[in-house]
């Protein structure tokens, strides 16, 4: 699960339809945004970005090579056209993230993170856009891939 955390948390943001109608391209990207028309010199706002900011392994003992868990970092870039609107997106993620997570552990699915932290970076703007942007971070404590490679496939992806 770890090297796929960022996916399941734009699964999360995506399962809100109120985070989606606000979205002018009506999606939630993973780790940059396409830009088809190279005409077009900046993504329109509001959006969100997803991305895998990389993994540490917990060895907390010595009886193996690597530990049962890992901590993963993932961000969540986020812009919108004012600074009410940016905190109003911000706190519907941080909801939207949660009330998925828990749907999850209730099905059963164990993809989700076991625990995570939460931070958020400063609140910037770009005179450019124009826009307001903040990183949303997230580092989770997750189930290490390699831990339980019975259920793997032969490509190495996790079955389920």
């Amino acid at each position: 699960m770890s090297l796929q955390t960022d996916i399941i948390f734009a699964k999360a943001i995506k399962s809100d339809e109120g985070i989606l109608s606000l979205l002018k391209a009506g999606d939630v990207y993973n780790t940059t945004i396409a830009m088809p028309d190279e005409d077009l010199a900046n993504a329109p706002v509001p959006y969100v970005i997803v991305s895998f900011d990389g993994l540490t392994n917990d060895q907390s003992t010595k009886d193996d090579y690597e530990g049962d868990t890992d901590t993963v970092t993932v961000s969540i870039e986020i812009a919108a056209e004012t600074r009410p609107k940016l905190a109003a997106l911000a706190k519907m993620i941080r909801k939207a993230v949660r009330r998925y997570f828990i749907a999850c552990l209730k099905e059963g699915n164990d993809m989700v993170p076991l625990d995570y932290q939460f931070s958020a970076k400063p609140v910037n703007y770009d005179s450019l856009k124009p826009c307001f942007w903040q990183e949303l971070t997230y580092q989770c404590d997750v189930r290490n891939d390699t831990s339980d490679e019975e259920n793997e496939g032969e490509n190495g992806t996790q079955e389920n």
